[in-house]
């Protein structure tokens, strides 16, 4: 038996019950969501869009390319103003969604110049209504994106080099590369090249836009550690061996969502040379073995979890490269945030600057502003971050201060506090249809308030506050000191109000800790949005008055009886 899309030797179908495995089971769909998958490939509504659908306007648009194949082009429907949390789970699809857009515009660690952040820009004040978020994936989004205008926003970002292909939907979605790549003076190995020949080989391959489900991927060369690749499928690390130098260590199988897995170590050594082809066999076998028949099970983390690293590792030498990769080391601890926060010397002589938005949130005007005064100061480009801020790469040393001053008058801090700088949000009910409760005007707010009433309190690390809009964790609340997840609880009046479900102690690798782990959960413990700042609050001072020297908020909660935690 053959592969269709590989040609290799498959195994036996399997005795039982289909998991919609291709290399296994055949291609046969086996729900709705591969029925639409299998009859048109969703690269191709593009040419629908720009020839009908921006024509003749969003009432022409079918069911299955507005809600399954506009996410191929980072296209998704956004939210319907006015509808209130409580009914996002009573309503249909159709019911929730606005006719206009979010639309995802990838920058896979691509250093953006001024020419680059001028047309992000005047897109947003030009089709988005001044809408721009930096997101957790480096991406840009818009809001109020009406469909007639998707043209000519895909031409003004084409012409600079950006783009919006497999930005969403079951495709490789957009590369997670470290914001200092290339200019570091403590890095391992750039990752910019390995990025750019994956990215230019396969993205937008027919051969790789059918996977069962989004495909995540992190490579970094920085001892950061900085594209959190714990909780990516796939991600390339960089690390030392002993005899053949630097290259990559390879992770698979991480994510969060509403069935958290840390990724795990393969075990092998990937050279420079080889990372492209691993990056091509690991995101293989996710399509051929991945499991297709439900969608809860349709990740990567899924399949490692019955196969563990050996059997992978096996299956991705022998059915994939031909070849044996060698053994490989670990990387060592983070040294260093990974959000790159403040100034720091590159290895040229020059400086880089990472600043922080509040949760994310910019503008066009933000932008465009941003352009010039890179180029005022003489500046290279710019970064995005896997943790919702920027880094202006390339500042003269003669520049740096005017270049600080500049960002703190776009509300771009390089020296933020330690609740603006570790505080991310997802999208939120503002705009998200999943969403059940506001996200990004709540976590501004609490930052506002937690500066003033903490404002005497000396923290050696930040205390990382995640604040998510219901289950899916696209803001990574099981690896943030303190994680919130959106619902609908009972206040004290006994009224259904929104609130958050609270994790507590997770993160990732950085130097307060070695080891990434899962967040605790306090059982029954659900606190009302009106209430959130008042309890962030009493958790920071009461860690402050319980640490041990040199505990971590983390360490601490993990270890403290659950009243200190309610």
């Amino acid at each position: 038996m053959t592969s269709v899309a590989s040609g290799r030797t498959l195994r036996p179908p399997r005795t039982g019950r289909s998991n919609g495995q291709w290399a296994v089971d055949g291609r046969e769909p086996l729900n709705p969501n591969e029925a639409f998958k299998a009859e048109d490939n969703g690269l191709n509504v593009r040419e629908r869009i720009e020839t009908t659908y921006a024509r003749e306007g969003f009432d022409s648009i079918p069911g299955d390319d507005l809600h399954g194949r506009f996410r191929w082009w980072g296209l998704y429907t956004q939210r319907k103003p006015g509808i209130d949390g409580g009914r996002t789970a009573q309503l249909e699809p159709h019911e929730l969604e606005d006719s206009y857009f979010m639309l995802r515009v990838r920058t896979d660690g691509q250093a953006l110049s001024p020419t680059q952040l001028r047309v992000l820009g005047d897109i947003s004040t030009d089709f988005a209504r001044e809408s721009a978020d930096i997101s957790d994936r480096q991406n840009i989004q818009y809001h109020w994106i009406a469909i007639e205008d998707v043209p000519e926003i895909w031409r003004r970002l084409e012409a600079v080099g950006l783009q919006t292909t497999e930005a969403c939907g079951d495709t490789p979605r957009a590369f997670l590369g470290s914001p200092v790549a290339g200019i570091a003076a403590d890095e391992i190995i750039d990752p910019t090249e390995v990025i750019r020949t994956i990215t230019s080989r396969w993205l937008g391959d027919p051969e790789l836009s059918n996977l069962p489900r989004k495909f995540k991927t992190a490579i970094t060369g920085h001892p950061s550690l900085d594209v959190v690749h714990e909780i990516n499928d796939v991600s390339l690390v960089g690390v030392v061996h002993p005899d053949l130098g630097p290259g990559f260590d390879l992770w698979v199988g991480g994510g969060l969502s509403t069935a958290p897995r840390l990724a795990e170590r393969i075990g092998v050594f990937v050279s420079e040379a080889d990372a492209p082809d691993v990056w091509h066999g690991v995101i293989s076998i996710f399509r051929d073995y991945g499991y297709r028949r439900m969608r809860t099970k349709a990740r990567l983390k899924f399949l490692l979890a019955e196969w563990g690293p050996a059997k992978f590792r096996e299956v991705l030498e022998t059915e994939y490269l031909g070849r044996t990769l060698p053994d490989g080391p670990p990387p060592a601890p983070a040294k260093g945030p990974g959000d790159h926060v403040g100034v720091h010397a590159q290895k040229d002589g020059r400086f880089y600057v990472g600043a922080a938005p509040t949760v994310g949130r910019v503008s066009g005007t933000i932008l465009t502003t941003l352009a010039d005064l890179v180029e005022r100061v003489g500046a290279d480009a710019v970064r995005l971050t896997a943790h919702q801020k920027l880094v202006v790469l390339g500042v003269p040393a003669d520049g740096v201060d005017v270049l600080v001053a500049g960002l703190a008058d776009l509300g771009l801090s390089a020296t933020p506090s330690s609740f603006r700088r570790s505080t991310m949000a997802c999208t939120g009910i503002e705009y998200c249809k999943l969403a059940i409760v506001d996200t990004k005007d709540t976590a501004t707010a609490v930052i506002a308030a937690l500066e003033e009433r903490l404002a005497g309190i000396e923290l050696d690390q930040p205390i990382a506050l995640h604040v998510n809009g219901c289950p899916n964790s696209c803001a990574r609340i099981q690896t943030a000191d303190i994680g919130l997840k959106g619902l609908i609880t009972t206040d004290d009046a006994g009224e259904s109000v929104p609130g958050f479900q609270v994790h507590l102690g997770g993160g990732l690798a950085s130097p307060e800790r070695d080891e990434a782990g899962l967040g605790r959960t306090v059982r029954g413990l659900k606190v009302p949005a009106t209430d959130l700042t008042d309890y962030v609050e009493r958790l920071v001072r009461r860690f402050v008055d319980q640490r041990t020297e040199g505990e971590s908020f983390a360490a601490w909660a993990h270890r403290a009886d659950e009243e200190d935690l309610t």
